[in-house]
């Protein structure tokens, strides 16, 4: 073998070789990429949750949650179905219902308030999850759009919002909670900082914020010492750093922005009165506490139970389950008109949320049972394009006809509202956590 000859064998080798390393190396970038899709996403369709995807987004600055613990009955109020007969054991509605504001859109007839404000709201009807014998594990699905997990602990809807958003003002908390906190309302991965400050006394606000009277100035002195000397003994604690954040919230929050909301006396009595009683009283200040800044609030309504039972209606609570709508239907449709006289309604998301709906079929006690195929969930204002009802269910509200809303969707829309690209991700360490489940934005809502 001459030189020449040697010289073309080793030039085409590398060239083998090279082309060998570029098809490797390309192999191997493919597989990471799919390796990462896999871990966002399990499948090809978890690309969705990292992609640059196109969704429509909404301007609306604040979202006030209402709570209804405990299962609303959807053919009870928003999906009103023939009238069925408890005494009988005759599956259907409980209620007769009526004609709102939008046409071919029907009521409960303790609803009429509503009713009349129908063309400013969306009643989603087909939104559903598998759990249903468990509160608690649908109160998790309903907070944070998805199942319960053994190894992760997921951020609640408010929590979310928190943290994309931020609070819209200064010296005011991003997040609310007029309810006793739980995990499920928490912020999971996503720290204390972007915990909700809750309160169980409209009146008197947050509990913490201001010092009891027989705490003086030397013995707050006394106090702050021994804490400094605990501090440098756990110093670096990760513990303590989530404790000083917290502290440092609370006195950020302590000046008169935040807990001059507070006071309602300043509304007039005439306004006070539209709104209600305690839970009306909620939603009042809900409205001043996002005209101040807050961007998310959630406001329960199964702190009084009027019917014996709240919105848990087995047995007897079916007797008296009116008195709860009625107050609903009081204390919502003074928020909306409030808002709108307010110029806040465009720019604000209210939603209605409960864990799971109800069976048309009435239980041994006269009230019923819990159902999660298909049941019923509120939006309205917030600058959506609002058509009254979305989805059908069938005669007895059981089963999804039309347009089925799974939770994640739920999320995906009311985060969409809001302005929060719903296929972000967020991370817990460093594993990437997408902020909905897959869920799909219902576009037809966004103008």
């Amino acid at each position: 073998m001459d030189i020449d000859q040697f010289s073309r064998i080793h030039l085409q080798t590398m060239k083998d070789l090279m082309i060998h390393s570029i098809e490797r190396r390309d192999f191997l970038k493919g597989s990471l990429a799919a390796t990462a899709a896999a871990m966002i996403g399990g499948t090809a369709t978890g690309l969705r949750a990292c992609e640059a995807k196109k969704v429509p987004l909404g301007k609306a600055d604040h979202c006030i949650m209402i709570w209804l613990g405990g299962g609303m009955a959807q053919i009870d109020t928003f999906d009103p179905k023939a009238v069925g007969n408890a005494k009988e054991r005759k599956a259907g509605a409980y209620y007769p219902s009526v004609p709102t504001a939008v046409q071919g859109v029907e009521f409960c007839e303790h609803l009429k308030k509503t009713a009349n404000v129908a063309d400013r709201l969306t009643v989603m009807r087909t939104v559903n999850h598998p759990e249903i014998d468990e509160h608690a594990a649908a109160t998790n699905r309903v907070h944070t759009g998805r199942p319960t997990s053994g190894n992760i602990i997921y951020p609640s809807i408010g929590s979310i919002v928190a943290h994309q958003r931020g609070a819209a003002g200064d010296g005011v908390p991003g997040y609310v909670l007029m309810g006793y906190p739980s995990a499920s309302r928490g912020p999971g991965f996503l720290g204390a900082k972007y915990n909700p400050i809750y309160l169980l006394d409209t009146k008197s606000g947050p509990a913490g914020f201001t010092h009891p009277d027989d705490v003086t100035h030397e013995r707050l002195e006394r106090r702050q010492q021994m804490l400094s000397t605990m501090r440098k003994q756990a110093d670096g604690s990760a513990a303590i750093a989530n404790y000083d954040q917290v502290v440092a919230e609370s006195q950020r929050l302590s000046g008169p922005q935040f807990m001059s909301a507070f006071d309602l006396e300043k509304e007039p009595a005439s306004l006070r009165n539209e709104y209600g009683g305690e839970f009306g009283q909620r939603c009042l200040l809900s409205r001043r506490l996002i005209e101040r800044g807050v961007r998310f609030i959630e406001v329960s309504h199964n702190l009084n139970f009027l019917n014996g039972t709240g919105w848990d209606t087995h047995n007897e609570g079916q007797v008296n389950q009116h008195l709860l709508i009625q107050e609903l239907d009081t204390a919502f449709s003074a928020l909306v008109a409030d808002l709108e006289e307010k110029k806040l309604f465009d720019r604000t998301l209210i939603v209605i949320a409960t864990e799971f709906g109800r069976p048309p079929e009435f239980d041994g006690g006269g009230g019923r049972g819990h159902q999660g195929s298909a049941f019923s969930m509120v939006l309205a204002g917030g600058g959506l394009k609002h058509v009254g009802a979305y989805g059908v269910t069938d005669e007895k509200a059981k089963k999804i006809v039309e347009k089925p809303v799974p939770v994640a969707d739920f999320h995906a829309t009311v985060h969409a509202t809001l302005g929060v690209d719903p296929t972000a991700v967020l991370y817990d360490a460093s594993r990437p956590v997408p902020i909905t489940d897959e869920g799909k934005v219902v576009g037809s809502l966004f103008g």
